[in-house]
């Protein structure tokens, strides 16, 4: 397995926290935390690691804007959504979906699809 440097995109911090856990967990390192789209647009732009958990919906803004900017720089990520209906926009339908709640397991087979 490797260990990759993970950043975390989620507006709610309970959930964050769990993330940062379970990442954690596997072995892998967090890469930091943001709670919006402009945050993790900031932190996209920036670089410096190897994939993203994105939260479809950060305090009622759609991710689609960080989606775009981390594909733009061959960044992978994973869509994250507690019941999210609507499918991603085409360029971005191939993500990997990690729908909530989340589980150890679904955590590791997501990473495992985004890189």
């Amino acid at each position: 397995m490797t260990s990759r440097s993970i950043l975390i995109v989620e507006d709610e911090s309970l959930i964050a926290m769990m993330l940062e856990d379970f990442i954690d967990s596997l072995g892998h390192t967090v890469a930091g935390t943001e709670d919006t789209v402009d945050g993790a647009l900031a932190k996209a732009q920036a670089g410096g690691f190897d994939l993203a958990i994105l939260d479809v919906h950060l305090h009622g803004k759609a991710c689609w804007p960080v989606a775009d900017a981390l594909a733009d720089r061959d960044i992978p990520f994973i869509l994250a959504t507690g019941g999210h209906t609507e499918e991603p926009p085409e360029r971005h339908a191939s993500a990997p979906v990690l729908s909530k709640p989340f589980t150890l397991n679904g955590i590791e087979q997501a990473i495992d699809s985004a890189a």
